[in-house]
């Protein structure tokens, strides 16, 4: 497992954390279902961005992308189950009726990770790779 991209996980997850720690509350709000899909709509073609050119910058091969983002998300994966178990203890500033939405959101931005390097490069013709 490639440790520098496990360490950039690391520090990704604990910036986002400590970001909606402190401002979640704007964020993500109870009842917001149009706020909700536009998030989904926006993170899921930045993440997917964001894992493919951390991968690329890591020097990584593009056979081995797919390794690269399981390390990059792997941080999310271990320790935002923690977050949502503990949710009002870990955010405080928001309401405790947005944990499964939260929980929603990673889960989503780990498939768009995973999708994103997943997908042939512009150029070397559409669908995922073989």
């Amino acid at each position: 497992m490639n440790l520098r991209l496990i360490g950039n996980g690391f520090v990704i997850w604990l910036g986002a954390t400590l970001a909606l720690r402190f401002g979640g509350q704007h964020l993500l709000r109870p009842g917001g279902w149009k706020e909700t899909l536009l998030l989904f709509a926006v993170t899921f073609p930045l993440i997917a961005w964001l894992v493919r050119r951390l991968c690329a910058q890591a020097g990584l091969p593009e056979s081995e992308w797919l390794h690269g983002a399981m390390a990059l998300l792997l941080p999310t994966l271990l320790l935002d189950p923690f977050s949502s178990a503990f949710f009002p203890l870990v955010f405080p500033n928001m309401s405790p009726q947005v944990a499964g939405l939260f929980g929603g959101w990673m889960l989503w931005c780990c498939a768009a990770g995973l999708i994103g390097v997943s997908l042939r490069p512009p150029g070397r013709g559409l669908g995922l790779r073989r």
